[in-house]
C-alpha cells in the first residue's frame, strides 16, 4: 500500500515553528501584560491619591514645585510604591508566563530566556538610577518621561528575543515618552498610559493573536 506524500506546506511550517522555539523565547503571555498593566494603573493611582493628601488640588503638580527638601521626604515613599509595582508586575508575568511555557513545552531559564532577561534588565536598571539621579537634581518632570524612555529602549535590546509585538510596545513607550517630555506637568497620565494602558492594549493583542 503507497504511503502518503508528505504535505511540503506542513513540513515547512513545523521547520519554521521549531526554529523559531529555537531560536526566540515564544511563551510571553498576553495576559502577563494585561496583569502588568493593571498592576500599574493601581500603581498610578496609589501614587495621585498620595499626592492629593500632600498638595491637596495641586497633587502631581504640587510635587514639582517642591523645594529638594521636600522631595527628599517624599522619595522613600515613591521608590517603595515603584517597588510594589515592579515586584507585583513581575509576579503577575511570571505565573502566566511560567503557564504559557509549560503549555509551550519550553523551558523558563533556558540559554534564550536568560539572554532576554539580561537583554532587559541592563537598561532598566540603568534608567532607574537615572531617573533616580533626575529627581535627586530637581528634574521632576523628566523622571516620568526618562522611565519610559528606557524602559522602550529595554523592550527595543530585548524584542531579537521573542515575538515582534514587543518591538512595536517598545516603540511606543519611546514615543510616550518623547510626549511627556513636551508636556511635563501630564506626568502621572503618561504613566498610567504607557505603563497601564500600554500593557493592556499590547496584552489582549498577543492574547487575541496567540493564545485564544
Amino acid at each position: 500500500m503507497a504511503q502518503p506524500t508528505p504535505d511540503p506546506l506542513a513540513q515547512l511550517t513545523e521547520i519554521r515553528a521549531i526554529m523559531e522555539r529555537s531560536s526566540r523565547f515564544i511563551s510571553l503571555s498576553g495576559l502577563a501584560g494585561v496583569g502588568a498593566g493593571l498592576v500599574a494603573l493601581a500603581g498610578a493611582g496609589i501614587g495621585h491619591w498620595y499626592l492629593k493628601g500632600l498638595y491637596q488640588q495641586a497633587g502631581y503638580l504640587g510635587l514639582l514645585e517642591t523645594s529638594a527638601a521636600e522631595r527628599r521626604a517624599v522619595l522613600p515613599f515613591l521608590l517603595l510604591l515603584a517597588a510594589g509595582i515592579v515586584v507585583v508586575a513581575l509576579l503577575v508575568a511570571m505565573f502566566f508566563t511560567v503557564r504559557r511555557a509549560r503549555r509551550n513545552g519550553q523551558p523558563l531559564w533556558s540559554a534564550l530566556g536568560r539572554r532576554l532577561a539580561v537583554s532587559l534588565a541592563i537598561p532598566l536598571v540603568a534608567g532607574g538610577l537615572f531617573c533616580i539621579a533626575l529627581y535627586i537634581d530637581g528634574a521632576v518632570t523628566q523622571v516620568v518621561p526618562g522611565m519610559l524612555l528606557f524602559y522602550g529602549l529595554a523592550l527595543l535590546n530585548a524584542s531579537k528575543y521573542t515575538l515582534d509585538e514587543i518591538r512595536w510596545l517598545g516603540l511606543t513607550e519611546v514615543g510616550l515618552g518623547l510626549v511627556a517630555m513636551l508636556i511635563p506637568g501630564l506626568g502621572l497620565m503618561f504613566f498610567a498610559l504607557g505603563f497601564g494602558l500600554g500593557h493592556i492594549g499590547y496584552g489582549l493583542l498577543m492574547y487575541n493573536r496567540y493564545e485564544r
